[in-house]
């Protein structure tokens, strides 16, 4: 098995990846990572859910790669009919149960009863993101079901106001917290008019080959070996379970690891597994 793991990771550096799937991702904006420098008086906060982004496009329920989520007709029929951005929810700490339900190919009635749609924007609408949250939220009470959330916004005071509320969520079992730029028009991409803060960062990588285990993970997956989309790699073992490492990741899926700042030549320090790739 060892010898099979080094042919593999062996095969994996010199092959190229491809790419999976011909879906094109729709273009959507993307956090970028906290800073004391940040001048949080310009921002609106609520909680970073660990949920699964759909994004809405009136008409289609898609993930954040482009493929579309298979949803109760119940669930899509009650969505308004303008583009929304959220989140897939059920609770903290309920992220795998989540994405076992929102990634089935034929929906289980019943498991979505628990799922609600947690909206923060209106990609589609004018005005600054303070003028957007205003819409969203008489489009949601407009649509008056129980699945339709809007997520809350409030303004911070400073930066000791938001580090007591991370400490206050991080301690009930949430992620982190989330601030939008109160007079950011709709922009796509990476941006600081969306910035997340939580106590660990985090990022994806794919999967571009496999480390062969010593000790006592001979025979199995000692790491997996990644690569970011800036062609940098590096290696992960850290937060991979025993069954992980019998049946690792596939090579060329994409995963998510949690990480403590860069170290100077721009590789995630104390890179740990987290979870698949939340699509």
């Amino acid at each position: 098995m060892s010898r099979l793991l080094q042919a593999l990771f062996l095969a994996a550096l010199l092959t190229p990846v491809a790419q999976a799937g011909a879906t094109t991702p729709p273009a959507i904006l993307l956090a970028a990572n906290y800073s004391s420098s940040l001048d949080v008086s310009r921002y609106l906060v609520s909680e970073k859910l660990d949920g699964v982004r759909a994004i809405w496009d009136g008409e289609v329920l898609r993930f954040r790669s482009g493929r579309v989520i298979a949803a109760p007709a119940w669930f899509i029929t009650a969505l308004p009919r303008v583009a929304l951005d959220g989140e897939l929810w059920i609770a903290r700490g309920q992220f795998d149960r989540l994405s076992g339900v929102v990634r089935q190919v034929r929906p289980d009635d019943q498991a979505w009863r628990s799922v609600r749609y947690m909206v923060f924007e209106l990609p589609e609408a004018q005005g600054s993101f303070a003028e957007r949250n205003q819409q969203l939220g008489e489009i949601v009470r407009a649509a008056n079901v129980t699945w339709l959330v809007q997520i809350g916004q409030e303004s911070p005071i400073d930066h000791l106001h938001l580090e007591k509320r991370l400490a206050a969520v991080v301690a009930g079992g949430g992620e982190g917290l989330m601030l939008h730029r109160a007079d950011a028009p709709y922009l796509v991409g990476r941006s600081d008019a969306l910035i997340k803060m939580k106590p660990l960062q985090d990022a994806e990588a794919r999967v571009v080959g496999y480390i062969a285990g010593k000790g006592r993970h001979v025979g199995r997956v000692g790491a997996l070996l990644l690569e970011t989309d800036d062609g940098r790699r590096f290696k992960v073992g850290a937060g991979l379970s025993d069954s992980m490492r019998d049946n690792p990741p596939t090579v060329g899926s994409r995963i998510t690891y949690r990480f403590r700042g860069l170290t100077p030549e721009g590789l995630p320090r104390f890179a740990s597994y987290w979870r698949a790739y939340d699509e």
